[in-house]
């Protein structure tokens, strides 16, 4: 593995889960692999647990960490080419990116999206341009379509959590949406979903995806995925329910009317099979998700945070042992 953006970078979900979770047992077992490698971790954007997992995550595997906060400490970039640099830019990506992969054997980035212009968000432009002219292994941190560190974090959550049943059912696992004051990008829903569709291919879960009308994701993100417009019906035998918010798709980056009832509470706990609740963090309390559940035994959300390390381990490791 050289690069990590996608479940569609992975040969087996079930192997890379299997992978992360003999690191969470034996966490320093491959320090030598990066032994005198640094790992630069480039943020254009806030963050918490992506920052501090991978971080942690590389110093487990031996590495040297460098960390910036290109938003608040870089210089201001451009990406477009041909065009004269006489404005508010300082930096061509071209040159930044370069230099970045001259100090570093593996960098991390994260970039959101915009949400001003689908086509221009959904074409991951800077994130490949970084790629490009980095020339080292990228790890994505979150881009505007997608956040895999994530999207692994959860099946192993799930995974590990999940006691097998004598029938051999397999859980059924909801992507549920909830409201929110302002316009979050897709690329958290995006990612959860296309790994849980790969995971249902592989024979891992059933997987239902259940937002109000007009909060259609990309098809091209939910193959195979049960889609529903009645949260209730959606929750009907749910064992988890993934809550998170996403603007409209269609009616790119907007926030559109929606029915009332879509907060998932201890009443619509009733409906599932006592599901287990997940969150990415953060989280906006009383608006996406009840306190009654983040405080209660339903909650994974912090078990889930705390896998977050573990992913990232996976990942770099993976990459590692490719630059042996």
């Amino acid at each position: 593995m050289n690069l990590f953006t996608s479940v569609h970078d992975v040969p087996s979900i079930k192997q890379f889960v299997n992978d992360a979770l003999a690191l969470k047992e034996n966490p320093f077992a491959y320090q030598d692999l990066g032994k005198n490698k640094t790992l630069g971790l480039v943020f254009m954007n806030p963050s918490l647990r992506t920052r501090l997992s991978t971080q942690k995550a590389a110093l487990n595997l031996g590495m040297n960490v460098m960390v910036m906060n290109m938003d608040k400490e870089g210089w201001a970039l451009e990406t477009q080419d041909g065009v004269v640099m006489n404005g508010t830019t300082v930096e061509h990506i071209r040159e930044a990116a370069a230099v970045m992969g001259q100090y570093c054997d593996i960098l991390g980035l994260r970039s959101f999206p915009k949400l001003n212009n689908r086509e221009e968000d959904y074409s991951e432009d800077f994130f490949n341009k970084f790629v490009k002219y980095c020339a080292v292994p990228v790890v994505s941190l979150e881009s505007a379509t997608r956040h895999p560190l994530q999207s692994f974090a959860d099946i192993i959550t799930i995974h590990e959590t999940w006691t097998k049943k004598p029938d051999g059912r397999k859980p059924k696992v909801v992507l549920a949406w909830a409201p929110h004051v302002k316009a979050l990008p897709q690329a958290v829903p995006n990612s959860f979903a296309e790994w849980m569709c790969k995971a249902q291919e592989e024979g891992m879960i059933d997987f239902t995806i259940a937002q109000p009308e007009g909060y259609e994701l990309s098809e091209d993100f939910t193959p195979g995925a049960n889609i529903q417009y009645n949260l209730e019906e959606a929750l009907s035998g749910a064992d988890y329910v993934y809550v998170k918010n996403w603007s409209s798709y269609k009616e790119y980056g907007k926030v559109l009317t929606y029915p009332d009832g879509w907060m998932m509470n201890n009443e619509k706990l009733k409906f599932t099979n006592d599901a287990k609740v997940m969150h990415c963090l953060p989280v906006r309390r009383d608006l996406e998700l009840s306190s009654e559940i983040l405080d209660g035994p339903n909650s994974l959300v912090i078990h889930e945070a705390g896998n977050r390390l573990w992913a990232a381990q996976a990942v770099i490791k993976a990459i590692l042992e490719e630059l042996k």
